[in-house]
């Protein structure tokens, strides 16, 4: 088996050195563990930091961002041919030592993505604003993705190889809470396991402020569950419709049985119950249509897997005599 690290690095060049420094080269029970960086349009010495100690650099030709890095460091990484994958930040605010811990659950069979529990609700260097804002997220993600997570935002995980396979970032922004929805709906097994977390000594580069994070996350959060759970979403919307609609049209009935000297002030109500009603169907077929085009969505991308497995199957007569990829040479431009 393979181990492939994987780091997404924007302007890293004084931290960079020492997590790469920091990472283990031999790890129980993988044959081979490589170490890649992904540099995203970096303007200072990050690329010659990565060539010194990583084992793979990809180089996008501008900065795109964190989660367009992340999904050029997993498709990276297949192509290297891993079967287990750690996603770390390059800031050293992990500790590689819990490396081992973390793609333990994969190991063993029980996970498919294993997240690092930082528990951010008790972390004596998060703000209460921030250690509160942490949970309320992570509680948002664990009803929108249907699955247990105490830390959504963390960056330190680990894939299977066939989860980083089926997994698929949209966002421009990060990718932490998406592939935890994205996992949820395609039925993968999600574990955490609790992780060291140091302080780290520069401001966030995600988000300017605390407001407009949380306005931009929630955003997030909102399209990428109407994107994989639209029926949901829709029919959620369609019912709230629905029931204002059925309530005014009860409370005029009312008047008009039970008050009839009062009913004729009340038409007003029965115009806004059967507008009302009326978006709530239309919100219904609109829930309806999302659903098909989200099962569209499913089938070409099981189709796109199984080319990709047609390929690889293809490509098997070029492996060595043991039956292992062919190691791919460090190309410094990606």
């Amino acid at each position: 088996m393979k181990l492939v690290i994987q780091i997404p690095a924007w302007n890293e060049e004084q931290s960079l050195p020492q997590t790469l420094a920091s990472l283990p080269r031999r790890l129980a029970p993988f044959r081979e563990v490589a170490i890649l960086v992904v540099d995203d349009g970096s303007t200072d010495g990050t690329a010659e930091a990565a060539l010194t100690g990583a084992d793979r650099l990809v180089r996008l030709p501008g900065h795109a961002g964190l989660a367009a890095a992340f999904r050029a460091g997993l498709d990276a990484a297949l192509d290297l041919g891993a079967d287990v994958i750690v996603n770390l930040d390059a800031d050293g605010q992990y500790d590689p030592a819990d490396i081992p811990a973390l793609v333990a659950p994969i190991l063993a069979g029980k996970a498919d993505l294993v997240i690092g529990d930082r528990g951010p609700g008790t972390l004596a260097h998060f703000s209460p604003a921030k250690r509160l804002l942490q949970r309320l997220g992570s509680w948002v993600v664990q009803q929108a993705a249907g699955i247990r997570v105490a830390d959504a935002a963390s960056g330190f995980r680990a894939f299977s190889r066939e989860a980083a396979r089926r997994l698929n970032v949209f966002s421009r922004m990060t990718y932490t809470l998406e592939t935890l929805i994205q996992a949820g709906s395609k039925g993968l097994r999600v574990a955490s396991v609790p992780v060291r977390a140091h302080e780290t000594h520069r401001r966030s580069r995600l988000f300017a402020s605390v407001p407009r994070y949380v306005l931009v996350q929630g955003a997030n959060i909102l399209r990428i569950t109407a994107l994989y759970k639209p029926l949901k979403f829709f029919s959620a919307a369609a019912a709230l419709f629905l029931l204002a609609g059925l309530a005014l049209g009860a409370r005029y009935l009312y008047y008009f049985f039970f008050v009839t000297e009062r009913a004729g002030g009340h038409v007003q109500s029965l115009i806004l119950a059967a507008v009302l009603i009326l978006v709530g169907v239309l919100t219904f077929l609109i829930a309806l249509l999302a659903d098909l085009v989200s099962i569209n969505r499913m089938l070409l991308e099981e189709m796109k897997l199984r080319e990709t497995e047609k390929t690889a199957a293809v490509a098997l007569p070029d492996a060595d005599a043991r039956g292992q990829s062919k190691p791919l040479p460090r190309d410094p431009r990606g």
